[in-house]
């Protein structure tokens, strides 16, 4: 009997507690998504119906499902931010969140998470907002499949597609991001992935790190930015898969790698960059089976860089394959392709039997005159270069790949 009892208790229990779908349009009794928003409890569902809602800034409080259907429009009229989540657990999936305020102080979204965990933001598109999706002190969260565009011009009067700051294990996946100051943005964010993105035409960086250890990103595309990867002040990165293209401009790097420690680059192709990757303060980074084709500098690795390894990369059509500011080195660079390489292999194992020499003189004068590019391709700098080859004197000595690979690596 008391089994009977708790049985029929606990029925009633769940029946009082069961969630409710609240659907939301013209057709329906409930047209406004805040009428609907504070008749929802947690657990429930409010499903929003095609339509223009021009509703002021909506926000989230509650552990619910909301959930567009057939493309409903939120309109944030260049008032204010369009979504804000103030509530853990949530799932913002299906809407186009359109014209968000604009301004330095507070900065303004299409979405921001406010200090939440377990939220979902997936398969929505966002346009013409100052910030695009924004995840303040969060965890566990994820942003999946979305779409962000602006038609920033000046960095300073745009902010960031993605951008994530003081949070913890993220996922950030095959969003497409275009037009922003930094397609992604990553502030003290660790334990987190950044996984399938194309990141593209933004004013800044495709991505940018800054104090965020421990995370990966992994097979993403980031073309033609301003520049297309910065990692800062930043340790234990991992960097797999990415392409980093078209990223031109004085001051563009395909990836600029500042302070940053004990990281791995494997298997990035890195394709008509200005410099494909750019390291000041760097160490203990192995780079390994990378491609670097048709840049204007492959890596310019600075001499406070130290006990970095790059083995088994391609080096393919550079005009410089490495530059450097500095004599001493203290880094290493074992059996890489370098079609530069006119050495000879009698021995038929694969190996240069002379080692290659990486640093041209004309790359070194180039780094301290940079006036000097105008005699490129003339037939005295090609002289020097061949004399250095053989009797070298300005070039250091110990910059040196002692076992260069005569065929480049299937990568």
């Amino acid at each position: 009997m008391k089994t009977i009892l708790s049985c029929i208790f606990s029925l009633l229990i769940f029946s009082l507690t069961e969630a409710h779908t609240i659907p939301v349009g013209a057709q329906y009794p409930v047209k406004r998504i805040k009428q609907a928003l504070a008749m929802a409890k947690d657990r429930d569902t409010v499903v929003v119906y095609g339509g223009i809602y021009k509703e002021g800034n909506i926000v989230v409080a509650k552990k619910i499902i909301f959930l567009g259907k057939n493309n409903p429009i939120l309109d944030g009229q260049h008032k204010g931010e369009v979504l804000s989540v103030k509530a853990d657990s949530v799932l913002v999936k299906g809407f186009r969140l359109v014209r968000s305020g604009f301004a330095a102080l507070d900065d303004p979204c299409g979405i921001k998470v406010y200090n939440k965990t377990f939220v979902r933001i997936e398969n929505n598109y966002l346009e013409d907002n100052f910030f695009g999706i924004y995840i303040q002190n969060g965890s566990n969260c994820i942003i999946k499949n979305n779409t962000i565009i602006a038609h920033g011009k000046e960095e300073q009067l745009i902010g960031n597609g993605i951008h994530c700051w003081k949070s913890a294990n993220l996922q950030i996946t095959a969003n497409t991001i275009q037009g922003h100051r930094d397609g992604i943005y990553f502030e003290f964010v660790t334990n987190s992935v950044i996984w399938r993105n194309i990141s593209t035409q933004n004013i800044r960086y495709g991505l940018h790190f800054m104090f965020s250890n421990d995370d990966a990103y992994i097979s993403n595309i980031f073309k033609n930015n301003g520049a297309g990867v910065a990692v800062m002040f930043t340790r234990d990165v991992k960097m797999f898969n990415n392409t980093f293209e078209e990223n031109w401009g004085d001051s563009a790097y395909g990836l600029l790698l500042k302070e940053i420690s004990d990281s791995y680059i494997f298997n990035n192709r890195f394709i008509k960059n200005t410099s494909a990757i750019y390291l000041e303060g760097a160490s203990r980074i192995k780079l390994e089976k990378n491609v670097f084709e048709a840049n204007g500098w492959a890596m310019k690795v600075q001499a406070s860089c130290m006990d970095n390894e790059l083995v088994n990369n391609n080096f393919l059509g550079n005009t410089f394959d490495i530059s450097t500011n500095g004599s001493l080195v203290l880094n290493t660079f074992n059996s890489n392709y370098w079609d530069k390489y006119e050495g000879y292999d009698l021995d038929k194992n694969g190996i240069g039997d002379v080692p290659y020499h990486p640093l041209s003189l004309f790359a070194v004068l180039t780094e301290k005159n940079p006036s000097s590019m105008i005699l490129f391709r003339s037939f005295m700098i090609t002289l020097l270069d061949k004399s250095e080859k053989v009797l070298p004197s300005i070039t250091p000595d110990n910059f040196i790949d002692n076992s260069p690979l005569m065929k480049s690596l299937p990568l």
